[in-house]
């Protein structure tokens, strides 16, 4: 297996309110499936679906709530982190954590998006971010 992750699924409850959400920071939909929306996401595709179907699709019991993941989005810098974190507010998200200065040295903040997905903006210095959004290790 190549190290690599193509396609993050996230489960939804109202697949067209998590449209709007999504579209309400600025993603772009690429057309498919009208069961499924998914957006381009630098080198990778992120998806919506039914929380139900994605569940009977990947063989797994869903007891609800917080699926053990967080999301990340890198930028270039604190005042960027900021900027995102009101766009998310805007869209509808709820703020988990505040923007502030972390422990490893860089700054971030966590939004949850309306299905519970959570979220963190993160710049962090010690990684390079290329011109496309790619993060080097």
């Amino acid at each position: 297996m190549e190290q690599r992750l193509s396609l993050v699924t996230l489960g939804v409850a109202d697949l067209e309110a998590a449209r709007r959400f999504y579209e309400g920071l600025g993603w772009t939909p690429v057309s498919g499936p009208d069961d499924v929306h998914f957006f381009q996401a630098g080198c990778m595709v992120v998806a919506l679906w039914s929380r139900d179907a994605l569940r009977e699709d990947s063989g797994v019991d869903d007891p609800g709530g917080w699926g053990g993941i967080t999301l990340a989005h890198n930028v270039r810098s604190p005042v960027e982190v900021d900027a995102v974190i009101e766009e998310a507010r805007a869209a509808g998200a709820r703020i988990a954590r505040a923007p502030a200065e972390t422990f490893w040295g860089g700054y971030s903040g966590v939004f949850v998006d309306p299905d519970g997905h959570p979220w963190e903006v993160a710049h962090n210095p010690h990684w390079t971010l290329d011109a496309d959004g790619s993060v080097q290790l």
